[in-house]
Parts: C-alpha cells; sequence; structure tokens
C-alpha cells in the first residue's frame, strides 16, 4: 500500500529553469514564456471536463546512480469543480478519486482504502489545477520558457510562495495552449513525469466516477490531507 500512496500523492502534485531559450518570432524568451502561459491559461478555463490516458514515471535522488524510474499508466478523468478519478492500471490497480471535499486511495490488492479530507486550497499549486482552469499561473509562478519557436514549449514554473515542492514544468503546445506533459520536483529533488495522451474535452463525464464508497470488507484508514490540502499554501 504504501507504494501505492506514494505513487498517487505524486501524481496530484503532479503533475506539475533555464536560460538562453530560442526566441519565436522576435519575442524575448520572457515575452514567449508569457504568452504560452497566457494560451494555457485561456485554453483551460473555458473546459468543464477531461478524460486523457497517462504515464508516469517517477526517479527518487535518494537512490542516486542506482536508481530506476518506476513507470505508470492508466485514465485521469478531471472536473470543475476539483474533481479527479486516476486509475492505474499497470503495474499494479489502485484509484486515486476526489469530489473535490473528500480524497479517496483505493488498494483493491490490499482491499485498503484511505481517506484523506481536502479544503479550499487542495489544487493550490498543482499541475492539476491548470488542467481545470483554476489557477492563475502568471500570479502564482515566475515563468521561463525553453524550446520557443518549436512545436512545444517547456514552461518552467518556480512558485512565488513557500510550497511543498521545488517546481513544476508544464510541456505546451503553444498554438493551442494544450498541456501534453507535467513534472514536479519535490524539496528533496525527486521527479515525477506525467504525459497525457488521447485527450478527450467536455466528454460528459459521470458525476459518479467522483464519488468512491468502500465495498464491504474493505478496511478504512482516515488520514490528514496529503500535501496541498489546506489553504495555507
Amino acid at each position: 500500500m504504501a507504494s501505492s500512496r506514494a505513487r498517487a500523492l505524486s501524481a496530484l502534485l503532479f503533475t506539475l529553469a533555464v536560460a538562453g531559450a530560442a526566441r519565436a518570432d522576435g519575442e524575448e524568451p520572457a515575452d514567449c514564456a508569457r504568452a504560452v502561459a497566457e494560451r494555457v491559461q485561456a485554453r483551460y478555463e473555458g473546459v468543464r471536463e477531461l478524460e486523457a490516458h497517462f504515464t508516469q514515471r517517477s526517479r527518487s535522488v535518494a537512490l542516486g546512480a542506482s536508481a530506476q524510474e518506476m513507470e505508470a499508466r492508466g485514465i485521469a478523468l478531471f472536473a470543475k469543480p476539483g474533481r479527479m478519478r486516476w486509475t492505474y492500471e499497470a503495474p499494479e490497480p489502485s484509484v486515486v478519486v476526489s469530489d473535490g471535499r473528500t480524497l479517496w486511495i483505493y488498494d483493491p490488492v490490499a482491499k485498503e482504502a484511505q481517506e484523506f479530507p481536502v479544503g479550499e486550497g487542495f489544487l493550490s499549486g498543482t499541475a492539476v489545477q491548470f488542467l481545470l482552469g483554476e489557477g492563475k499561473i502568471l500570479e502564482a509562478f515566475e515563468v521561463r520558457g525553453e524550446g520557443c519557436g518549436g512545436e512545444t514549449v517547456r514552461l518552467h514554473l518556480r512558485p512565488r510562495a513557500e510550497a511543498t515542492y521545488e517546481s513544476l514544468e508544464l510541456l505546451v503546445v503553444p498554438e493551442t495552449g494544450d498541456i501534453r506533459e507535467s513534472a514536479v520536483v519535490d524539496l528533496f529533488g525527486n521527479r515525477t513525469d506525467v504525459r497525457f495522451a488521447s485527450v478527450r474535452v467536455n466528454p460528459k463525464l459521470d458525476a459518479a466516477q467522483f464519488r468512491f464508497e468502500p465495498a464491504p470488507g474493505v478496511r478504512v484508514l482516515r488520514a490528514a490531507p496529503p500535501p496541498g490540502g489546506s489553504d495555507s499554501q
């Protein structure tokens, strides 16, 4: 259960700086980064729901040179306000689901479910909030761009306020503002990358998919809010 829990919480912070980025259409790199960030903002403010396949890779610096990337994949659902569901299909099944008030992490193999209360600031500072159009990128982050002028631009986001992570990254299609990948680097240097594919916008998701009811025989563990689950951030 511990590995599933760590992987799941990394996704929530997933989920998200380089100098000398190339110029795009005569813009200075700072102007390019601002323009792309504004496109991301505009793109997802108009989105009510999202469905996407995801691949998640995590690497721990604690293991040093011997560290191996841990890979997981599955399907993610997002819906305003603040609802999401991550269904992990490999390497082992697990589910992370939130209705915006309560977060559940369910391990069907161990028959255990962890319950976390979440507050209004739950998504604050996470890549997920941008997929739901709930974050103000330029207000919350110092933004730098890498690869301006190319097919994708990588935005490096450093939080302006104290946070539980070091930085976020978003790989963006500049013409549309679509997010293709996100990454988070925590305060210890551990990195988690999430790549999205087969993205569907406003697919009319069933609200029941964002609720969780433990089945008979499932052990329920009630815990403190996960990182980002308080309004103090």
